[in-house]
């Protein structure tokens, strides 16, 4: 387990906003009656960058961002469960660069749609309960991880239908899973974190030759070796509550709690001593009224800045690039009361979109001057 490092201070960012950008509303659609849990503009491709799907109650939803503030539906995924409820999404890619998206919620098992047709790709079946989060490795985005309630984290090939890799046991996490995400460069290595207050931090490294397997096995999926991996290069408690969503900057990890704060700390591991290190936390990003979980940010393509709402119907628009943290922006409208639940900024951070409990999408984009 890490330790946190004494004697440095981690720097707080003031609420006091510097507004050196703006943003307005430009549209706001109610989408349902459901609770909307997840929304995602697709990084993967050039090619449908304005494009972003949500995800709530048994529906999947793609639409395109257009100009002038406008937002047209493209297509809609309604699952044959009407128990479902989608609670998270992300865009990935079959080998020949055709787009999918994987959606997972409260039934465990992930829907791999082929936007192209229009039809499920896959169904990929083995989490024993709800998949709490899907992301999608950016170098080999056939690739993804879930992260589950029943205290496992997954690697799947979506081209392939095959869980290549289970990360759980003695060293793995003891309660829900919560969040996982890649390393942007590191292509072994990924986060998780959840409800046990842990932080963990996992490498694919030694089992890399499964990856690789996964692409050619010709056999039923369900006769893959699926190898257990029970033991993560690193553990931190920088948190001391439900950790719901973490986010790799650089070799730096973002992650927040129910503490109304998000903390950037840096994981020091020892080389020698898998699991051991220390956590060095550098700097707090205040978000006030958020401390209920499954509230989860989002940033631009660049990392230079991260878009968060809150129980209120706000959004606080934060520098990354910045040091102490500056606040770029405090976005709230009138008629926007409800929990924000996710935030999805642009590939440049011009359009932040927000999904609400109450089945709305608010389109704030940026004033030009």
């Amino acid at each position: 387990m890490s330790k946190i490092a004494l004697g440095n201070e981690s720097l707080v960012g003031s609420l006091t906003p510097s507004n050196k950008k703006s943003y307005k509303v430009t549209n706001r659609i109610q989408e349902g009656k459901k609770p909307l849990y997840a929304v995602v503009f697709n990084f993967l491709d050039s090619r449908f960058f304005n494009v972003f799907v949500t995800a709530g109650g048994n529906k999947i939803t793609l639409y395109n961002c257009l100009e002038d503030g406008a937002i047209s539906a493209l297509q809609s995924y309604s699952d044959e469960d009407k128990e479902e409820s989608f609670y998270t999404v992300s865009w990935a890619c079959g080998v020949k660069g055709n787009p999918f998206v994987a959606a997972g919620g409260v039934k465990g098992i992930i829907r791999v749609i082929d936007v192209n047709n229009e039809t499920i790709h896959k169904s990929l079946v083995g989490h024993g309960d709800s998949v709490n989060e899907i992301r999608t490795q950016p170098l080999k985005p056939q690739l993804v991880i879930t992260a589950s309630k029943d205290e496992s984290v997954r690697l799947w090939n979506v081209e392939t239908g095959i869980c290549i890799l289970i990360f759980a046991g003695a060293g793995g996490h003891r309660y829900e899973v919560l969040s996982v995400d890649f390393h942007p460069t590191e292509i072994y290595r990924f986060a998780s974190c959840g409800m046990d207050t842990t932080i963990k931090i996992w490498s694919m490294k030694e089992f890399w030759t499964y990856v690789e397997k996964s692409y050619t096995w010709k056999d039923d999926p369900s006769k893959f070796p699926t190898k257990f991996v029970q033991f993560p290069v690193f553990t931190a408690s920088v948190h001391t509550n439900y950790v719901d969503c973490n986010r790799w900057f650089g070799d730096f990890i973002l992650s927040k709690s129910v503490d109304n704060e998000i903390l950037l700390w840096e994981p020091q591991l020892k080389e020698n001593s898998p699991g051991e290190g220390t956590s060095d936390v550098l700097q707090r990003y205040p978000v006030p009224m958020s401390d209920i979980w499954f509230i989860k940010f989002s940033c631009d393509f660049q990392l230079s800045s991260l878009a968060i709402g809150n129980q209120e119907g706000k959004i606080y628009v934060w520098d990354l690039k910045s040091c102490p943290p500056v606040l770029i922006t405090k976005l709230s409208h009138n008629q926007s009361k409800c929990v924000i639940r996710q935030t999805a900024m642009s590939i440049d951070g011009s359009t932040i979109l927000a999904a609400c409990e109450d089945g709305t999408i608010w389109r704030w984009d940026v004033i030009t001057k």
